[in-house]
């Protein structure tokens, strides 16, 4: 069993996340805060399940802002997805979620994306917006550009927005243009 922990700085506006990443044969588990000045300031906790192919089984975010404290669970259930335990059909389908203030779930289309330059991942996705705790249906795309270069493509909310990733051999982001650098802790 491995636990790295990973950093990641967000390059548009000011943030910080620490990501603390358990994989072990059965599955994957990763427990992450994040903190930004983005929407009036916020801290976001977000805690992921995946299982051994890293498809994330469900995911529990948890958000303090200036509002209060907002809770948000999104939960695989076959080809559905339970929000708050409630049946979404309008996220049927969608094979990942993205939730918007981190790179880490980048990392499961990423790690599907077939190897070879110029192979495409399409998808759809139940995008969580985390400051808002709103699910929506999207889609996107991914473009290999070579074993450590992508190209994010949006196709669905955010159509039009693209940027190039560079990742690690784990195929977790070490840059995503315009978003999120990873940090090196010293010592």
């Amino acid at each position: 069993m491995t636990k790295p922990v990973y950093f990641w700085r967000r390059t548009d506006v000011e943030g910080f996340e620490r990501l603390e990443l358990s994989v072990e044969p059965e599955g994957v588990s990763a427990t992450s805060t994040v903190l930004c000045l983005e929407a009036g300031g916020f801290r976001l906790d977000h805690h992921w399940r995946l299982d051994a192919n890293w498809s994330a089984q469900a995911v529990t975010v948890e958000r303090w802002n200036a509002e209060g404290h907002g809770l948000l669970r999104l939960e695989r259930s076959g080809s559905r997805w339970l929000v708050d335990g409630i049946d979404r059909p309008d996220l049927e389908g969608a094979e990942e979620p993205d939730l918007s203030v981190t790179p880490f779930c980048n990392s499961f289309p990423i790690r599907r994306t077939p190897d070879h330059v110029g192979s495409r991942l399409p998808l759809d996705t139940a995008f969580i917006d985390g400051p808002a705790l709103t699910v929506k249906r999207s889609s996107q795309r991914y473009d290999r550009q070579g074993p450590t270069r992508l190209r994010y493509v949006d196709l669905g909310l955010s159509r039009g927005f693209e940027a190039d990733l560079v990742v690690d051999a784990d195929g977790i982001v070490l840059h995503y243009e315009h978003l999120f650098e990873r940090l090196t802790p010293s010592g």
